[in-house]
């Protein structure tokens, strides 16, 4: 069936996904005075950022999201929109469960005590940790085999008490031809969150969640002329001669000068069908992570701790993280929110379990992690599944794909493309500055610009 059309008199940028890549190209398409529409097809925006409305009317973030004080290009944001003063950061604590005990390490004197380790094993953990730190040139990296890489910096010993078990727990098994390049960018981001003498970790977040910053954004990209169209599912891109000729919602073609896809590879595959079959197969080989994540929100805290790193194969989650070790439970209705994720490669039997098959999995692990942990403390216990989460970068892969297309005015803004910076809410942002830029510029020199601009920001646009 042809579909109707819709037009504008004012040339306009189409944006697919209001997540928060999306939402922020969006933003900063409109600082350059270029109106947008974001299509989002849930009813919130934020994506995997997004909001979660829990049954007693509390809004939450629905997976768990950390704000860094060495994330300046964020704060600026922050600061421009006018919500820095919702920025509340606090000092937090990490912990290792292994050896059939949850132990700490988050001093010197922890360190050097962390019973699970010999005094030996301490030495070259912190000296493989130093090392990393030395890396200025990532791209030595991209070859070298993260297991490789850790066995020849802390020895066979420290790789099979610690590395290779978290290793396992973050990619749903041991990873073949994953980069050293994967453990350096955390490692590196890891050291970034100790601040001052004592070298003590924090972490922060905006009151409200990330819905206060894309609510924020939001209100811009209405200023400047554009639009927010939330349940707006896009059924696919219409390309013609090689061009893309808008979006088709709803059976009604939307006619652009541009588009902008923010989503995944093998998601933007099935928005273009009449793209190059060739490049759109180049999207869908591109493997991700998944995630089974439940929520509990609990009565009381369960650990104090911000991060529990899994470092034992029987244990079926990835990791606990404890948002209100650093978010006061007074800004989420007195909760205590936990997030429990498992990572999940593809075909794992975690994506398709129960509920209640995932609820009685993890509280029995629970009870080994926090001896003494009762199912009476949970208020809600709410699974939430992504199937691509994070891209997978391999030895030997095929290039990322480009921001450009093969098709004249379509653009892709993904996540696979920040590698080797991880994927939150800094280098997210950071990446959609630049998208943003590229795209006004090839807006500009293909249309006139109707759309008035909003005040700049005087923040550096770099990834």
């Amino acid at each position: 069936m042809t579909p109707s059309t819709a037009s504008s008199s004012a040339p306009r940028v189409a944006i697919v996904g209001g997540g928060i890549m999306g939402t922020s190209i969006a933003y900063f398409l409109a600082r350059q005075g270029v109106a947008c529409d974001v299509f989002e097809a849930s009813p919130v925006l934020g994506g995997l950022a997004g909001p979660l409305t829990l049954p007693d009317g509390v809004e939450v973030d629905r997976y768990y999201h950390a704000i860094l004080s060495s994330d300046r290009f964020l704060t600026g944001i922050c600061e421009e929109l006018g919500i820095a003063d919702q920025l509340r950061f606090a000092e937090t604590r990490t912990a290792f469960f292994m050896g059939q005990g949850l132990h700490t390490m988050n001093s010197l004197v922890e360190f050097l005590t962390f019973k699970p380790l010999s005094p030996l094993g301490r030495i070259r953990l912190g000296l493989t940790i130093a090392t990393a730190q030395l890396y200025r040139d990532w791209r030595k990296l991209e070859t070298v085999d993260v297991k490789d890489w850790l066995r020849k910096l802390g020895g066979r010993r420290l790789f099979d008490r610690l590395w290779g078990k978290m290793l396992a727990a973050k990619f749903d098994g041991l990873p073949e031809r994953i980069p050293a390049t994967w453990m350096w960018s955390r490692l590196v981001r890891m050291k970034s969150t100790r601040d001052g003498a004592n070298q003590r970790e924090k972490a922060g977040h905006l009151i409200g969640g990330y819905a206060t910053l894309l609510k924020a954004m939001a209100g811009r990209i209405e200023q400047a002329g554009g639009t927010i169209r939330l349940s707006a599912p896009i059924e696919r891109i219409a390309i013609e001669g090689g061009r893309t000729t808008g979006v088709v919602v709803g059976g009604t073609l939307h006619r652009y000068a541009s588009v902008v896809l923010t989503m995944q590879g093998p998601v933007a595959a099935r928005l273009m069908p009449d793209a190059d079959p060739a490049y759109r197969a180049r999207l869908t080989d591109v493997p991700y992570l998944g995630i089974v994540c439940p929520l509990m929100v609990l009565d009381r805290p369960l650990t104090g701790t911000w991060t529990v790193n899994i470092a034992d194969t029987s244990i079926p989650f990835t990791g606990v993280i404890e948002t209100t070790s650093y978010l006061d439970p007074s800004f989420v209705g007195g909760h205590h929110l936990v997030y429990i994720p498992k990572y999940t490669a593809p075909g794992s039997r975690w994506l398709s379990a129960s509920d209640d098959e995932i609820r009685s999995a993890w509280y029995e692990a629970l009870g080994r992690i926090v001896p003494g942990f009762s199912p009476a403390w949970v208020r809600h216990f709410l699974v939430h599944r992504e199937r691509y989460v994070e891209p997978l970068h391999r030895i030997g892969a095929p290039p990322r794909p480009d921001v450009t297309t093969p098709v004249d005015g379509l653009y892709l803004a993904t996540t696979a493309q920040i590698y080797p910076a991880l994927t939150n809410g800094e280098s997210v942002t950071r990446h959609a500055a630049t998208v943003a830029t590229l795209v006004a510029g090839a807006h500009a020199a293909s249309t006139p610009l109707a759309a008035a601009p909003i005040a700049p920001a005087s923040m550096e646009l770099v990834h």
